[in-house]
């Protein structure tokens, strides 16, 4: 597998189960002999450390990395758990793409590859009307989608993809995460159906499921 030296993974929604996803993702890229490091792009609801960082980890098996003490790792971290628009307005302070955009390339002179976790999905705020989606679009990061089974997945999926094609972003893959399949009548379908609509659309896009973590 030729795996790009960074990837945005973005999501259906909020809950759609990004950081399982990335830690996930990490170990498969790592499984192939490569240096790999996850990145949070920037990080609500906490305040001094990053808990999506620690998911990455906690799955990686490595434990806390020292780039992870030294916040390259996750350089943008609000208090407040929401978008990062109003995340930045409740604590009063201005985000930084610069500081990110660095913190990247630091990541990336060391490691062959950096993903990139996004906060909630493509359309989410990061100041006023710039998007998560414009980040990706402007720097030109070959982007995952995670998604999963629940009722309402398909119309989710579909109208992120859509939104990623109109954008001209790069889809490298859409992870399907079999956590949420709770129906599985609806899991069934909703697995296939996406499988079925990349192939005709995003021919190219891998189709990843994700074993149970």
């Amino acid at each position: 597998m030729l795996w790009p030296s960074t990837l945005f993974v973005t999501g259906t929604d909020t809950d759609s189960g990004k950081s399982y996803a990335t830690g996930w993702l990490a170990n498969k890229i790592a499984a192939d002999n490569l240096k790999v490091i996850t990145q949070k792009f920037i990080q609500t609801g906490n305040r001094e450390f990053s808990e999506d960082i620690q998911v990455h980890r906690k799955i990686m098996g490595t434990g806390l990395l020292p780039a992870d003490l030294i916040h390259i790792t996750a350089p943008v971290i609000m208090s407040y758990p929401a978008s990062p628009d109003l995340a930045a307005r409740i604590d009063g302070v201005k985000i930084d793409l610069k500081l990110i955009d660095q913190a990247t390339r630091t990541l990336s002179a060391e490691y062959d590859t950096v993903i990139i976790e996004g906060a909630g999905g493509l359309m989410v705020p990061v100041e006023e009307e710039y998007l998560t989606i414009d980040y990706i679009r402007e720097r030109k990061l070959p982007a995952v989608l995670v998604t999963n089974g629940k009722l309402g997945s398909i119309n989710h999926t579909l109208l992120s993809l859509q939104a990623i094609c109109n954008a001209g972003i790069d889809l490298f893959a859409v992870i399907y995460n079999p956590y949420f399949d709770k129906d599985k009548i609806i899991a069934e379908d909703t697995r296939n159906y996406i499988r079925g609509w990349l192939e005709n659309h995003f021919p190219g896009t891998l189709f990843m499921e994700m074993t149970k973590i």
